[in-house]
């Protein structure tokens, strides 16, 4: 059973974005674009860029320098298991697999290691359908 995407949403502010595209359009750019207009936020994970939506971008989770509530992810289903193997590694509290994303592998080896799991919902949808925005103290 996958947790309330409300819930999970309301309840933590920093999002980990596993394929994070560089190219506006995409939705795995725009999507998470959105979620940082909501006050999210988001650290990139891209294994080349350098920068992405104004904010420094990591070559994997294991390289992010700070703690990390959510790990969304716009990569295959195939990769989701490993995805699911290093968010629980740095401590993440939620696994997001985008819409379209399934994995019951990626789904045990989150809830085994403690965090939260939401799949096949796109996140940006469930944020503005639920009027989720967050207010933040420092700058974006």
């Amino acid at each position: 059973m996958s947790d309330d995407p409300r819930k999970v949403l309301e309840d933590f502010d920093t999002v980990a974005v596993v394929g994070l595209s560089t190219s506006p359009g995409k939705t795995a750019h725009d999507v998470p674009a959105a979620l940082q207009r909501a006050g999210f936020r988001i650290i990139p994970v891209h294994p080349s860029a350098g920068e992405i939506l104004g904010e420094k971008a990591y070559p994997s989770l294991a390289d992010i320098p700070e703690p990390v509530d959510i790990v969304e992810v716009f990569r295959p289903a195939e990769e989701a298991p490993g995805i699911a193997r290093a968010a629980v590694a740095i401590g993440a509290k939620a696994l997001w697999l985008q819409l379209g994303i399934l994995s019951a592998e990626a789904r045990r080896i989150a809830e085994d290691g403690g965090l939260r799991f939401v799949q096949n919902r796109c996140m940006g949808h469930e944020t503005k359908v639920h009027g989720i925005r967050k207010t933040r103290t420092e700058a974006p």
